[in-house]
C-alpha cells in the first residue's frame, strides 16, 4: 500500500508542479537536480481495529529543495500549492480493471529549516486483511438426524 500511495504523491505533485521539478522517492548520491522533491516515509503502522480490519497510519514527509536566490520567498509559495494539491490524491487500486480510490491527506504542516521545505501529510485508511476476506461457513458439511416419537 505504501508504494501505491507514494506513487499517487508523485503523480499530483507533477500534475502541480509539471516537469520542471525532479521527484525522487529514493536518496541519490549524485546528480541532485534542482528544484527538486524527496518523498519519505516517516514510521507508518497499522493496528488491529476488529475482525480483520486494520487501522492504517501512513504519515509522509516531502521535501522541497528550490533552486531559486530567494529560497524562503519560493518555499512559501510551494508550501500553500502543497496544501491543495495533497490534500486528495487518487490511489490506483487496479490498473487493469480501472479501479482508482481518493484519498485525503489529513495532519499537514509545513516547516522552513536550513533551506529545505519539509512538509508533513499523514494518508491514514482502513483496510481489511484478505485473507480474512473468505466466509469460513461457505464449505462446511453437516449431517442431522430426526427422531420421531
Amino acid at each position: 500500500m505504501l508504494n501505491k500511495i507514494i506513487d499517487a504523491i508523485s503523480v499530483a505533485l507533477f500534475n502541480e508542479f509539471g516537469d520542471n521539478y525532479e521527484i525522487y522517492t529514493e536518496s541519490v548520491e549524485q546528480g541532485l537536480k534542482e528544484p527538486c522533491f524527496f518523498i519519505n516515509t516517516l514510521k507508518p503502522s497499522e493496528k488491529l481495529f476488529k475482525c480483520g480490519k486494520y487501522f492504517q497510519s501512513n504519515p509522509f514527509c516531502i521535501q522541497y529543495i528550490s533552486s531559486s536566490n530567494t529560497k524562503k520567498y519560493d518555499c512559501n509559495d510551494v508550501l500553500e500549492r502543497l496544501y491543495r494539491c495533497l490534500e486528495y490524491i487518487t490511489l490506483i487500486e487496479n490498473k487493469e480493471r480501472d479501479i482508482t480510490s481518493l484519498i485525503r491527506g489529513t495532519e499537514m504542516s509545513g516547516e522552513y529549516s536550513d533551506g529545505i521545505l519539509n512538509f508533513f501529510v499523514s494518508y491514514n485508511m482502513f483496510v481489511i486483511n484478505e485473507g480474512d476476506k473468505k466466509d469460513k461457513l461457505e464449505s462446511y458439511n453437516y449431517d442431522t438426524n430426526v427422531r420421531k416419537e
